[in-house]
């Protein structure tokens, strides 16, 4: 317990400074999460085995990764959809030269790895990047992480009903009604002390639509988990496991969110 705390802490002090200092520090940190993600979801799919040589598939799919992150920095959403696709087309271009030293679903499972953690960490860094990007990136991690906990002890107090027995036995309804409460309050309230009184109906809203969004991204990665027979994805973080076991519902929550930016603050 003591480690997952010290960790914890650790962890988010480096995305305090991280996510504040923006640019090419935010873009180089979320590259370092889609790699490690990557390469943890291709493991847990068989794409990658201990011992072996990395596919040129998964290389592949590092590249593109690599690309991706460096145009969505150089300029925004602008290319984002060109340069995703051209990602898949270097994977399949590979699996074609290569036939048939790899099957189908592995190459399904590079190009999947891909837009499950590298396309979905990027909007973090296209949130940032838009006009009122350092107070509304925020809401990502408030919307995953604030919900996680309120519903954590909701859940303990109060939960009865179970949401997903088979995939999460300790999720209830009552805990995660708790967590998209706890999410829009926690929006709400950090309007109001860092944005200054504004915004508040906005980062509430947001915030407690990420958190109905930040749950299914939690047992989306559980459910992998289940299927693959493994406990954690790796244990690159203390007491956490590994990128894709402490950013499950981060991934889920970040297009929403910047979606919901748009929409509601940007007016887009």
């Amino acid at each position: 317990m003591k480690t997952r705390v010290i960790s914890g802490a650790v962890l988010a002090a480096i995305g305090l400074i991280t996510i504040w200092l923006g640019g090419p520090v935010l873009a180089a940190v979320l590259l370092f999460c889609s790699l490690v993600g990557m390469y943890e979801l291709q493991k847990a799919c068989g794409v990658i085995r201990d011992g072996e040589k990395w596919p040129a598939l998964s290389v592949a799919g590092f590249a593109g990764a690599a690309f991706y992150d460096l145009f969505l920095l150089l300029s925004g959403r602008r290319f984002a959809v060109v340069i995703a696709a051209f990602a898949v087309m270097a994977v399949m271009m590979v699996y074609v030269l290569t036939f048939p030293k790899y099957h189908a679903d592995q190459a399904i499972a590079v190009c999947f790895s891909f837009f499950y953690v590298t396309v979905m960490l990027g909007f973090i860094l296209l949130i940032r990047l838009e006009k009122e990007g350092l107070i509304l990136v925020w809401l990502v991690f408030l919307s995953s992480w604030v919900a996680d906990t309120c519903a954590y002890f909701v859940g303990r107090a109060v939960g009865r009903h179970k949401m997903a027995p088979v995939l999460s036995p300790k999720k209830t309804w009552e805990g995660a009604a708790g967590g998209i409460a706890g999410a829009g309050i926690s929006g709400a309230l950090f309007a109001l002390i860092f944005a200054e009184g504004r915004l508040v109906g906005e980062c509430a809203l947001i915030c407690a639509v990420g958190a109905v969004i930040s749950i299914f991204g939690d047992l989306a990665a559980s459910a992998v988990k289940r299927d693959r027979s493994i406990k954690d994805y790796g244990n690159l973080i203390p007491g956490h496991g590994g990128i894709m076991d402490r950013f499950d519902s981060v991934i889920f929550t970040a297009p929403v969110i910047y979606f919901l930016s748009l929409l509601l603050v940007s007016g887009i």
